[in-house]
């Protein structure tokens, strides 16, 4: 197999791959979205408290508190269940009878102590509540968490508009680390079009950690196979300057063996291509739009290329 085909058959599967994966954060194999799509919260922590104000006794507020923290968690909104600190944003839990049922309401609370809004849960029977097994504040969770989590990204997007200097209003800054793993001119061919490619699809590209909202770090894995083969895995991650991981992007293809040794010159503009579009979709739904909405017009100085 030649050069050329190698690169029509990376190509055509990392073609396949954007059309399995429908939304991102992708990673591009496996279930990108999820990741993607995680809240960047307008507060590092959300610290759910055990409610006072609930008709349960302590025990179940607490098991509540920790069961509504682990769901957070679970769809990716940083939560922990403890007593919080006026400076901390915060989810306070009551309830309230009626008619026979009592319904749980969540608060949520920024560190001035302002209510942002409120959710409300499922009305539950008032034997039921009382009981408080744990199959029932299991249940109250799971059906809240969601509910929560649409909120404060709906706090966070309205903030974030009203915020000329917020991600939402301006371009992602966004650094490309050099690329590791590949053999021959892989690593370099890789870095640049990589660079090359996102810059033309709308963030600031950068080459160093300074001033940077997001780091991606691209790394080449090949292992050999049976009847002279190998497989090509790319991985681009996508982070905050913190480390805290915000998407992924997996291109992976089996060539044969040796394909790859000489030259990258056929294969990286096609890698860099389909790589640059996925991290661009998760650094827009990290800046709080619609990676598939129409973007802003870019202008002669956003054109430039990126520093080498």
């Amino acid at each position: 197999m030649t050069l050329r085909n190698v690169s029509r058959l990376f190509a055509l599967l990392l073609c396949a791959a954007l059309a399995a994966c429908g939304d991102l954060p992708e990673p591009f194999l496996g279930n990108p979205g999820a990741t993607a799509r995680r809240l960047a919260v307008p507060t590092p922590l959300l610290v759910v408290a055990p409610g006072t104000d609930t008709l349960l006794p302590d025990a179940a507020n607490q098991a509540l508190a920790k069961e509504l923290a682990e769901q957070l968690q679970a769809i990716e909104v940083p939560a922990i269940a403890r007593i919080p600190q006026d400076t901390e944003w915060r989810l306070i839990t009551t309830a309230s009878e009626r008619n026979g049922a009592v319904t749980p309401t969540f608060t949520i609370l920024n560190p001035a102590g302002k209510t942002e809004a409120r959710v409300q849960g499922e009305a539950v029977p008032v034997k039921d509540w009382a009981m408080a097994p744990p199959a029932l504040t299991s249940r109250v969770a799971a059906g809240a968490a969601p509910r929560i989590s649409a909120v404060l990204a709906d706090i966070r997007l309205t903030r974030d508009k009203a915020d000329p200097n917020s991600l939402y209003n301006r371009p992602a800054k966004v650094m490309v680390a050099d690329v590791t793993g590949a053999p021959a001119d892989g690593n370099q061919s890789l870095t640049r079009l990589m660079r090359a490619r996102l810059a033309m699809l709308g963030p600031v590209v950068l080459t160093t950690r300074t001033g940077a909202d997001f780091i991606v770090t691209g790394t080449v894995i090949i292992a050999k196979l049976p009847q002279r083969k190998e497989r090509v895995e790319v991985q681009w991650v996508i982070m905050t300057p913190s480390g805290d991981e915000r998407g992924k992007v997996f291109q992976l293809n089996e060539v044969p063996a040796g394909s790859l040794d000489k030259s990258w010159s056929e294969v990286a503009p096609l890698v860099a291509a389909e790589a640059a579009s996925g991290v661009n979709n998760v650094v827009r739904r990290q800046s709080g739009h619609d990676p598939n909405e129409e973007q802003p017009a870019k202008t002669a100085s956003q054109d430039a290329p990126p520093p080498r």
